[in-house]
C-alpha cells in the first residue's frame, strides 16, 4: 500500500508475512474447540488432557487463649496492632486472649501461617507500618 506523499517521501507499508507458529489465539480457540468435543463426545477428560487433582491439607488448629498470645508476641505486636492485621477488632483479639471467645477458621488459618513462619509475618507487618503520628518538621 502506498501512502499519499505527505512533502517528504512516499512512505510504502507492506504487510509482515504469515508467521510460521501458530498465533497464540489460535491455538487457544483449538484448544478448547478440542475440549468442547470431548465433552459432548462423553470421553473421559483425563484420556485426552492433563488432568490434575490437588488436596489442601490446611485445616486449622483451635486456638486456646494463650495459643493467640503466642502468636500476637511472635509478630512483637500489641493486641491493637495484630487485630488491624488480622482485620478483626482489638475487642475480638481480647476476647480471644481471654477466653471468652474463639477465633473464626479464616483467622485460626491466618494464625497457622504466622506460626509456620514468623520471620516471614513479621517483616511483613513491619513494611506495613506508620507512624500514627509523624514527627512535625521544625
Amino acid at each position: 500500500m502506498v501512502l499519499p506523499n505527505s512533502g517528504f517521501e512516499e512512505f510504502i507499508v507492506k504487510r509482515k508475512p504469515a508467521a510460521k507458529h501458530k498465533r497464540l489465539g489460535d491455538e487457544i480457540i483449538e484448544s478448547l474447540a478440542e475440549f468442547k468435543q470431548v465433552l459432548a463426545s462423553g470421553e473421559p477428560l483425563v484420556s485426552r488432557f492433563n488432568c490434575r487433582q490437588v488436596v489442601l491439607e490446611l485445616e486449622p488448629h483451635e486456638f486456646e487463649p494463650d495459643d493467640v498470645r503466642t502468636t500476637r508476641r511472635l509478630l512483637g505486636a500489641s493486641q491493637g496492632v495484630f487485630a488491624k492485621f488480622l482485620g478483626v477488632s482489638l475487642q475480638t483479639v481480647r476476647a480471644w486472649e481471654q477466653g471468652t471467645k474463639s477465633p473464626r477458621e479464616v483467622a485460626r488459618r491466618f494464625m497457622d501461617e504466622i506460626r509456620r513462619d514468623p520471620s516471614y509475618w513479621r517483616a511483613r507487618l513491619l513494611s506495613a507500618a506508620r507512624p500514627k503520628n509523624p514527627a512535625r518538621a521544625s
